[in-house]
């Protein structure tokens, strides 16, 4: 899988050099809720999208990869699955996957 330089050196690709699709910058806000009874809303911000997802920027800390919410940002809305979070002081950024 990977060339015999990479081995040796012990490195990994990148998530960024794993990515199949173009991923198009992008700054508009962006909203997303849970199926639950609850209905509460997240505000963050569309950093990026591609044709299957998109990265965004919020302060909800609970997210939980494999979450499935319902988004709306300026470019598409739907269902998206989490599929990595990144948290540093009280900013979470967050990858997700649109599903059907």
């Amino acid at each position: 899988m990977y060339p015999d330089s990479e081995k040796a050196s012990g490195s990994v690709a990148s998530p960024a050099d794993r990515r199949t699709e173009a991923r198009h910058p992008a700054d508009g806000p962006l909203k997303f809720t849970f199926d639950d009874a609850g209905h509460q809303e997240i505000s963050g911000r569309l950093l990026d999208y591609s044709k299957n997802g998109f990265r965004a920027v919020h302060t909800y800390a609970a997210l939980a990869t494999g979450q499935v919410v319902r988004f709306q940002h300026v470019i598409a809305a739907g269902r998206a699955r989490v599929m990595w979070n990144r948290i540093a002081d009280d900013r979470v950024e967050s990858g997700f996957l649109i599903v059907p």
